[in-house]
């Protein structure tokens, strides 16, 4: 098939699913046509980036960083106290669903958005920069390169408005 004939099969292709798409809208009640209100992700979406994942240790890796982020949070003494009454294994688990999924892999962050999850904490900039400080910390650790814990925080960078509080 030569090029003229597959745009030409291309486009009527699309005339009928368009022809289709109208057709079905015009048969559906009006209660029904008008869109569901669309819900802003909990997690910003990313395209799939398997190298990226796999320098983060794929799945069981980021479960690893987040477990001893957690816990390298809760020995900092500057950010402490925001985790004395925190069931740390489901900060864990969460955390750990919250990266993966920002790291494009194939986790779903199912918690509160992170404005909700952090409203009543009273969290500063200089609280937020001292976690960034812990996170970096614990991605050297891990030996994660360098270039991907930058492209890491960027992903995380847009959230940080709905962290702080004070």
């Amino acid at each position: 098939m030569n090029a003229a004939n597959a745009m030409t099969l291309t486009f009527h292709r699309g005339a009928l699913a368009l022809a289709l798409l109208l057709s079905l809208a015009a048969a559906t009640p009006a209660a029904h046509a008008q869109p569901a209100p669309t819900a802003e992700p909990l997690v910003p979406v990313f395209a799939p980036d398997p190298a990226l994942l796999a320098d983060f240790g794929g799945v069981e890796g980021v479960r690893k960083l987040s477990a001893l982020f957690v816990d390298n949070m809760k020995a900092d003494p500057r950010i402490a106290h925001y985790f004395e009454k925190t069931k740390l294994p489901e900060l864990k688990k969460q955390l750990a669903d919250h990266l993966c999924q920002v790291l494009a892999g194939p986790c779903v962050y199912e918690g509160d958005t992170m404005k909700a999850s952090h409203a009543d904490l009273k969290i500063s900039k200089a609280d937020s920069l001292a976690q960034v400080e812990v996170l970096q910390a614990t991605m050297d650790s891990l030996g994660i390169p360098f270039g991907s814990q930058n492209r890491l925080l960027a992903r995380l960078a847009p959230m940080y408005r709905q962290i702080i509080t004070r």
